[in-house]
């Protein structure tokens, strides 16, 4: 617990024990570093997880409430975490790689960011990531993937409702090829197959879904990194220049104000949290919040609209109670930038089949909101049995208007909590709109009764502290070091320039590993 027993200074302090804190904290450790890791939600154990629907609102964010507004508000509270293992502890699994497109959108496009790297320089990390937690898939089915090795698993089984989903994109002449998935297929590594009852939005007890409990987080305990929970961070502490920071400041689990000092700093908490503790980071010469010389931290928030689709399949049961939350089955032949009209800019991936239950997030129940009585009754003893559906996931342009900002009530510590401002370009909501025209003309094609498209919808967070090569249009550089900050780096789908259509945790862990790894091999030069 915070407070107790812990050194006055380490090698590195860690805001964050998701994804990308745990792999950093694993990399720190094992290459003898001191390391303490600072989260505020519970020190989760895989033995506390739970296959419910109730359950797994507790593993979503349970601090200070994050206000959102804007054209499109976002529902930040869903897509962040709470507790050892982050929002990485109720995520899917789905793992795709970006594109090589997607890191020169500016340069090509004329439109958004261009990153300071290419897939070149992630794709060996990639690769590393995908055997060290064991992702199932066909590459070679991935027609569209770009270059790189096989991955270690064999695909997912599929059920009814992605086999009926499938033909749809085959009479329009589409491909489909299994989802890549960070779930274990088979036996590895002594952690067991995926047992296929569609729970993996609640955690994963049995260890067959990566979440940083069963991979990174034991290798960091084991290697001697510190973990306190109940540790809310409000701001990073300044050092002797405006060049150095001396640790950070955190509220321990019996309210009273902590300092962890550390000769490195890195913020790996959420997209939102991270730029909010910089902008309460006024103390010394940051009058603007740390490294926020360029005025960017918090800006270029990004997120993917969602296009749904369902369709009945009455002559078949669609068995859409099994398999994963995320995806059986995926297509990408429209994740060229402008394959979806003059009008419409943007990637477009489509994920077939995520598992549905008449009470869980994703499911039948939330299938028609406008429902009620009787005919919602009639409605789920259809949908249980018949039920198919898939998402459109579109590209959400870096809009410098979209941000994360400190909002004007007071937080912990006498701190701002942040506030989310978010507004799809036109372009990226004509994307969406065309997506749902063409998912309900594909389940068409594939016999579905009675096809209708949802609202559009939005998940995932990214942007915030983009990376880039020039300290005036960027926060950090490519391995996520402050350009204003010599001993701090920053973590996370927050440095993400372009967003694309992928899920972003492979890429989140592609980037911590090669950050980490390069922060060891130049320690404190």
């Amino acid at each position: 617990m915070g407070g107790q027993h812990l050194p006055k200074r380490t090698d590195a302090v860690i805001v964050g024990a998701g994804a990308a804190g745990n792999l950093f904290a694993t990399v720190l450790a094992e290459a003898g570093k001191s390391v303490l890791v600072l989260d505020p939600g519970p020190a989760w154990k895989a033995t506390d997880l739970y296959s419910s629907a109730i359950w797994s609102r507790r593993l979503r964010w349970g601090g200070p409430p994050v206000e959102s507004t804007g054209g499109n508000a976002f529902g930040a509270g869903f897509n962040m975490g709470w507790g050892t293992g982050g929002a990485a502890l109720h995520h899917y699994g789905t793992w795709p790689r970006l594109m090589p497109s997607d890191f020169t959108m500016q340069s090509d496009f004329g439109k958004g960011l261009d990153w300071p790297i290419g897939y070149d320089d992630l794709r060996p990390f990639y690769d590393r990531v995908q055997e060290e937690v064991g992702v199932s898939g066909d590459a070679e089915a991935e027609v569209w993937r770009p270059a790189g090795a096989p991955y270690p698993l064999p695909p997912l089984q599929q059920f009814a409702q992605a086999r009926l989903l499938q033909k749809g994109f085959q009479a329009l002449g589409m491909k489909t090829a299994p989802s890549p998935m960070a779930i274990l297929s088979q036996d590895y590594k002594g952690r067991p197959a995926c047992l296929y009852d569609g729970w993996c939005d609640a955690g994963c007890p049995t260890g067959a879904l990566a979440n940083p409990l069963v991979t990174y987080h034991p290798r960091a305990v084991k290697a001697g990194a510190r973990f306190v929970n109940g540790a809310h961070v409000t701001q990073v502490i300044p050092g002797k220049s405006a060049r150095a920071a001396a640790g950070v400041e955190y509220i321990d689990h019996t309210g009273t104000v902590q300092t962890a000092l550390a000769d490195m700093v890195i913020l790996a908490a959420s997209t939102v949290s991270n730029p909010a503790i910089l902008l309460n980071s006024t103390g010394g010469e940051w009058h603007t919040g740390a490294s926020n010389s360029s005025g960017l931290v918090g800006r270029y928030f990004m997120t993917h609209s969602i296009a749904s689709v369902y369709g009945f399949f009455d002559g078949e049961e669609t068995e859409n109670y099994m398999g994963v939350t995320g995806a059986q089955a995926t297509n990408m032949d429209h994740y060229g930038k402008q394959s979806l009209g003059a009008d419409a800019f943007g990637s477009l991936q489509w994920q077939l089949a995520p598992t549905m239950k008449p009470n869980d997030l994703l499911g039948v129940a939330m299938g028609r909101a406008d429902l009620f009585g009787a005919e919602l009754t009639a409605f789920m003893e259809r949908a249980v049995h018949h039920l198919a559906v898939m998402f459109g996931f579109g590209e959400g342009l870096p809009l410098l208007e979209n941000r994360i900002e400190l909002a004007e009530r007071s937080g912990p510590g006498g701190t701002r909590p942040p506030r989310v401002v978010h507004t799809f370009a036109p372009e990226s909501v004509r994307l969406s709109e065309n997506a749902a025209q063409l998912g309900l003309k594909i389940i068409k094609a594939g016999g579905a009764a009675e096809p209708w498209a949802g609202p559009m919808a939005s998940a995932h967070m990214m942007g915030g502290t983009i990376m880039g090569r020039d300290a005036r249009t960027s926060v950090t550089d490519s391995f996520g070091r402050s350009h204003d900050i010599d001993n701090l780096v920053i973590a996370g789908p927050g440095l993400f320039p372009t967003a694309g259509a992928m899920n972003p945790n492979f890429t989140n862990h592609a980037l911590a590993l090669r950050s980490a790894e390069h922060l060891v091999a130049r320690w404190l030069s």
